[in-house]
């Protein structure tokens, strides 16, 4: 008994001891686990808030090496992805005033003219044109804050952009540039020649942003709510083969140049309600699966709309067609009701008593 009770005592010993020593690993390797965390989070944010400092410095080749120095600890951390484009957008969302281009006699002739053709019409029409943007900086290095404004947005739309096939993105591995499921807060920013082509966001909102030059969302997927509310667009717009799952809001929005949305999807409702789109404006083969809203909108180049796809109804009640004879392609059940001052209104047609195209 003696001989057992002592084996016994050192095997409940030993299993004690093993015990012991496992939990004591254990915690130990949690204690090394939280203590690099910690050490990774201290150098994350020294580094946040070394480059932070470079941006907001008034020397451009500063500010250009802070975006970077951004840009390489979103890559290397991707938890921290969203607060630092959060911060490039607070950047571009501050005032600035693109550099005069270079003067250019026959340009600025045939733009005059241009202007002087839309200032008639819309006066015989009784339609008052959008006022120029006033400028939002004086003075300054422009030219240096251009490059780095410029830089900023190559950052975002790089890194926005999933080069995957649409069909086979749930099988294909992101590429490492990839940032998935960002969000873009860009509203009242200037914005130069900004290219969000195959680019893929969830939220993003352009709300009284100016684009400057052309800009281009071609194949761009919207997942969540996109919103470009009295947006104003100085050159070419190009939304062509982009998807907007959620809301698409393009109320008041200003389309001077040309403007596609050949073969764009939009899964619920799309609003265009008192646009303006002062060059052609480009729907072939549309499909809006919600509702569709382009009442109030003034359409002084060509609009066009063949084989859009209307699942639920379009309203374009209100519509002002600056020139009624030009190249136009309305939607099933509207068409043009020339006015005494020579320009139009959209009308829905009817057929039988019966409104056609009314929901």
């Amino acid at each position: 008994m003696l001989a057992f009770r002592r084996q016994r005592h050192q095997e409940h010993a030993a299993h004690v001891t093993a015990y012991l020593a496992e939990r004591n690993a254990a915690l130990a390797e949690q204690v090394a686990d939280t203590t690099k965390h910690d050490a990774t989070e201290r150098r994350v944010t020294d580094l946040y808030t070394k480059a932070a400092e470079q941006i907001g410095h008034e020397a451009a080749a500063v500010r250009l090496a802070g975006l970077y120095a951004m840009e390489r600890l979103a890559q290397d951390n991707p938890g921290h992805r969203q607060t630092i484009v959060n911060v490039i957008c607070a950047y571009l969302r501050m005032p600035y005033t693109p550099p005069e281009p270079a003067p250019d006699p026959g340009r600025d002739h045939k733009a005059a003219l241009r202007a002087a053709r839309r200032r008639y019409r819309a006066a015989r029409a009784g339609v008052p044109l959008p006022a120029e943007p006033a400028p939002q900086q004086e003075g300054g290095d422009r030219e240096g804050e251009l490059q780095v404004r410029l830089a900023a947005q190559r950052i975002l739309t790089a890194h926005l952009r999933d080069d995957r096939p649409a069909d086979q993105r749930s099988t294909l591995p992101a590429p490492p540039a990839f940032w998935k499921g960002m969000r873009l807060d860009l509203t009242g920013a200037t914005l130069i020649d900004f290219d969000l082509t195959g680019g893929h966001v969830t939220e993003a909102l352009f709300n009284k942003a100016t684009f400057t030059g052309n800009a281009s969302f071609s194949g761009a997927t919207f997942t969540g709510d996109a919103r470009f509310d009295e947006a104003t667009f100085t050159g070419d717009a190009r939304f062509d083969v982009a998807t907007f799952a959620e809301y698409a809001w393009f109320t008041k929005v200003i389309f001077t140049g040309s403007t596609w949305f050949d073969g764009t999807t939009f899964t619920r409702n799309a609003l265009f309600s008192e646009a303006t789109f002062t060059g052609n404006a480009q729907f072939d083969e549309v499909v809006f699966t919600g509702n569709a809203w382009f009442d109030g909108t003034t359409f002084t180049g060509d609009a066009r709309f063949d084989e859009a796809t209307f699942t639920k109804g379009t309203q374009l009640d209100r519509a002002v067609v600056i020139d009624p004879a030009a190249d136009h392609a309305w939607p099933d059940g509207w068409r043009v009701e020339v006015t005494p001052e020579g320009t139009g209104h959209l009308i829905r047609e009817e057929a039988d008593g019966v409104l056609v195209g009314e929901d």
